[in-house]
């Protein structure tokens, strides 16, 4: 399949995918949507909800999966904002299709989020080996597993989801209730997933398998975004 390096609407880069017209993030802000979604929305208000706020005191540590690791940009600016928050994160990114690291040397997300000093902690998510943990700065590691999101079977392990797949008008079989299901499963009580999408169908399987959504204002480009609660 063709693939070609795009820029978004606020300067950062994404990977565009022209046979299905679809691209790795948002072309209205590939930054812009990962912080709207994924940071705020996610990490922020988890760490909020938890008063996770001095984690060297209270020796927790706050587990995140991605479903669809990508270019990586989510994890890179979870990653610098463990460290601005001095907040310890376990990351695990599952991928089935890793780019290419021809493709993530043209990506100029360190240069967009002014983290130039950072770049070689970007490089250093695409350059470490797959299935196995990684301490890439004193509060972030990561683990890379490439796997097929139906193939996470997981019970009570993650404090966060971001739920990153290709939307569902190119690949629907991501967005179905056996995919929630395992989602929901895979959390621990009280955690939350986020993902851009805010359509009907995903919205309803999310409830069917147990979540509480909530319907959030989403990034630009898009009028809402939905966030999914395990409670207790």
């Amino acid at each position: 399949m063709q693939r070609e390096i795009v820029i978004t609407a606020d300067g950062s880069s994404t990977i565009h995918l022209p046979e299905w017209g679809e691209q790795y993030h948002s072309k209205h802000g590939a930054i812009q949507e990962a912080y709207h979604v994924f940071i705020k929305h996610g990490l922020h208000h988890y760490c909020d909800s938890e008063q996770i706020e001095e984690p060297h005191i209270l020796n927790s540590k706050t587990d995140i999966l991605e479903i669809g690791f990508g270019t990586g940009l989510n994890a890179f600016i979870t990653l610098l904002e463990a460290e601005k928050l001095k907040i310890d994160v376990d990351y695990f990114g599952a991928e089935a299709y890793p780019v290419l690291m021809d493709e993530i040397k043209q990506l100029n997300y360190s240069k967009e989020l002014k983290a130039e000093n950072e770049v070689s902690h970007f490089n250093k998510l695409h350059e470490v080996s797959w299935e196995a943990s990684h301490k890439v700065t004193s509060h972030f590691s990561l683990t890379k597993q490439n796997r097929f999101f139906s193939e996470i079977k997981e019970k009570d392990c993650y404090n966060i989801i971001y739920f990153d797949a290709f939307g569902a008008r190119v690949q629907p079989e991501l967005w179905t209730e056996k995919i929630f299901q395992n989602m929901f499963d895979a959390l621990k009580t009280n955690g939350v997933l986020v993902t851009y999408s805010a359509k009907g169908s995903v919205r309803r399987a999310m409830e069917t398998v147990g979540f509480k959504v909530e319907r959030l204002p989403g990034p630009p480009g898009k009028r809402e975004m939905l966030r999914a609660c395990k409670e207790a």
